[in-house]
């Protein structure tokens, strides 16, 4: 990150801001929809820390410090909307499901549904830590700074939160395999 755009956004130029803002928008997205799952949620989480990173910049003593402290403000944000989401989702909302080109492609979609259902199973303190963790590949220290949690806290929820999506992934690949027998079947 240009630590002297972030100086000038402290300064209040708004054009700086306007800079960093489109900087950072593929970053903290990519990090609210891995804890969202979904893209219009995810896409108000991240213009809702854009406004706190401009809105807080001045409480940024560090400049250094001003991705973590990104993300932080995005975790946050993340949060929020996930309050502000129903628990259930009509069938229109649904999207429908892409047709695969290829065989390899077929797997990779399977492999991705499988992977969607499984992390919708987990909580979302959990999903944090592991977009935080795995995705932004983050050590644990850096994720309880982000989380503004213990170290400890980070790797419980890891430690729980992994065995769950084993899970999760294991009691979805059970209920699909008479699925796919019958589609075999059937050819």
């Amino acid at each position: 990150m240009d630590q002297d755009l972030v100086v000038r956004v402290r300064q209040g130029d708004q054009r700086a801001f306007e800079a960093l803002a489109i900087a950072d928008h593929a970053r903290l997205f990519r990090v609210a929809y891995g804890i969202l799952r979904d893209h219009q949620v995810a896409e108000d989480a991240t213009q809702q820390a854009s406004l706190d990173i401009w809105r807080d910049i001045r409480r940024l003593h560090d400049p250094a410090k001003y991705e973590g402290w990104s993300y932080r403000l995005l975790v946050h944000a993340c949060y929020r909307e996930a309050k502000r989401q129903p628990d259930w989702v009509s069938d229109s909302e649904i999207p429908p499901a892409r047709e695969p080109r290829a065989a390899d492609d077929y797997e990779s979609v399977l492999d991705r549904e499988q992977l969607e259902r499984g992390f919708q199973h987990l909580s979302l303190d959990n999903r944090a830590v592991i977009v935080l963790r795995y995705l932004l590949d983050l050590t644990p220290e850096q994720v309880a700074e982000v989380l503004g949690i213990p170290r400890r806290t980070v790797y419980s929820r890891l430690k729980r939160a992994m065995p769950a999506m084993r899970a999760a992934l294991e009691a979805d690949a059970r209920q699909a395999k008479p699925t796919r027998v019958r589609q075999e079947a059937l050819r």
